[in-house]
């Protein structure tokens, strides 16, 4: 029977982790919470949502994250969509209820991914219930829903589950066989909608106005570079976030209610 299989990878995330993992979480058959090293909260939260998911959670702790891909290669070549969730990204509950019987029905099957609606946040004010930031489209969509069975293999440098390396494609898929379900909805009605707080701190241990390196950003360059990464972060300075204004603060900003996200 086809499935989706949650998978969920954070480090340091505990402001947003509980409420994301909640809204994805009925969406999923089985999900995965791995935690990378967390210094807060988040390693506990996590392990509070798999006892209290009867089974269908499972906790993994990992030293890199290279280790989350490896944890997804058994359902490579199998009827899975696997659903990447990170901890600033919140869903829509109810529009995704109401994707899956689309999705387990196989209206999708022809694809190899499927990308959403996405707003990403610079200032979220849940008292007023208000969210705004840039959305995608013009912004670049985040979301990660993979259809497993379109491959045979997901090899080469994955810094990261879903992310990098060479997925090797089954007769009739490629890499370009992608649902762009933001520019066939509109914010209001789309099924797969997200709030991504990635301009927002994501952990009580976060300094306020400070924007997260993204994964590619933490990878990217020598040994040099990321040696100063290193050095500035322990000096205490600001994590400034370059790639993420170029890609995710496109076009003009939209305000929009918070409620559906924050039942």
């Amino acid at each position: 029977m086809k499935e989706i299989l949650g998978v969920v990878l954070v480090r340091n995330e505990d402001r947003f982790v509980r409420r994301a993992v909640g809204n994805a979480r009925g969406f999923c058959d089985r999900i995965l919470l791995i935690d990378h090293d967390s210094r807060d909260g988040t390693s506990r939260i996590l392990k509070e949502i798999a006892e209290e998911a009867g089974g269908k959670a499972d906790f993994h702790a990992i030293a890199h994250p290279r280790a989350s891909h490896e944890l997804l290669k058994p359902f490579i070549g199998t009827d899975t969509w696997v659903f990447g969730v990170d901890g600033d990204e919140i869903y829509d509950p109810r529009g995704l209820q109401a994707f899956r019987p689309r999705l387990l029905a196989g209206e999708f099957d022809s694809r190899w991914m499927i990308l959403g609606n996405v707003l990403h946040c610079d200032r979220l004010d849940l008292q007023n219930g208000e969210a705004s930031g840039f959305p995608a489209p013009p912004s670049r969509s985040i979301t990660k829903l993979y259809n497993f069975a379109a491959i045979d293999s997901w090899d080469g440098d994955t810094p990261e589950r879903l992310h990098g390396g060479s997925p090797v494609f089954r007769r009739g898929f490629d890499g370009q066989e992608k649902r762009q379900l933001q520019t066939e909805y509109s914010w209001e009605e789309s099924p797969l909608r997200c709030l991504h707080a990635c301009f927002l701190p994501r952990s009580s241990r976060d300094q306020e106005g400070a924007t997260r390196e993204n994964i590619m950003e933490t990878h990217r360059g020598g040994w040099a570079t990321r040696i100063k990464r290193l050095v500035r972060r322990l000096a205490g300075r600001r994590e400034a976030s370059d790639w993420k204004r170029e890609r995710y603060a496109r076009g003009e900003r939209m305000t929009v209610p918070t409620a559906p996200f924050f039942e």
